[in-house]
């Protein structure tokens, strides 16, 4: 067998993988803080996207986050994770700790669930990480990140926005190995420096983004107006990533500040 965690992976290659490797292939559900697993694909069930049934170490259970419209008698809301498996807190952290661990030692897991009819869960949304714009809607960054991230010359980006701006801008790190040949066949020669500096590039870029984000049933807010490329990999180095490479957002914000004043002075120009 094989067991896949850390992040979601697409149904399409869960599939291919099932049917290439003639063999089971599970997807797992976790986080540190409850000792990785949490739930796992159940045998015999390949309904690819959604992440299985609770292990019997743990209880699991919804609870409403109103303000993203998430309620749990609907079978939508925060996912919270009860049992031994579950940390005691985090080393001298008790004002962190009190945010995560409630006061029946529940862990909230900042993760949105839904409970599909069969009595699976499925991760649907992030609590975390949502801002408002200008015009009150609320924003989640990372679910636009994991839509968009399927354009084939981009390899990493992130999506900014705040309650002062009424539209979102965004970072777009291309794919040193894939974006030349795939501008190439659009007509844009050059290296990949030189690519990343072409404004046609990057509007082909961007057309390709909003491509899949209406595909994908965004709604125009939730869609970028204008992007920055960057030629250069977010990274534990650069002070970026996380050592689990994770996006460090705050750190991004700051990063790219005076590019992200930029593309909102340009917009509203």
């Amino acid at each position: 067998m094989i067991i896949t965690g850390a992040a979601p992976v697409s149904p399409t290659v869960l599939g291919f993988l099932r049917a290439a490797l003639g063999c089971q292939v599970y997807e797992a559900y976790g986080q540190t803080e409850c000792t990785a697993g949490c739930t796992y694909t159940t045998p015999g069930d390949w309904t690819s996207g959604h992440v299985g049934a609770p292990l019997p170490c743990n209880l699991i259970k919804l609870v409403d986050v109103p303000e993203k419209n998430y309620y749990a008698s609907k079978g939508e809301g925060e996912v919270c994770v009860k049992g031994p498996n579950v940390f005691k807190g985090y080393l001298k952290d008790p004002e962190r700790t009190a945010e995560t661990l409630d006061a029946d030692d529940w862990l909230h897991t900042g993760d949105i669930g839904k409970w599909l009819p069969n009595g699976t869960l499925k991760i649907i949304d992030r609590k975390k990480h949502i801002f408002k714009l200008a015009q009150g809607e609320y924003i989640s960054p990372e679910k636009i990140e994991s839509i968009y991230i399927r354009s084939e010359p981009v390899s990493q980006l992130y999506i900014h926005g705040d309650s002062l701006q009424s539209c979102l801008v965004g970072i777009v790190v291309p794919d040193p190995e894939v974006m030349p040949s795939w501008a190439h066949k659009k007509g844009f020669p050059g290296n990949f420096d030189d690519l990343c500096n072409n404004t046609n590039v990057k509007k082909a870029i961007l057309d390709d983004m909003v491509r899949l984000g209406k595909s994908s049933g965004l709604h125009s807010f939730e869609q970028v107006k204008d992007i920055y490329i960057h030629n250069e990999m977010f990274s534990i180095q650069n002070g970026l990533l996380t050592p689990t490479l994770k996006a460090k957002r705050p750190e991004l914000k700051e990063y790219f500040k005076e590019k992200i004043e930029e593309l909102y002075t340009n917009i509203s120009m």
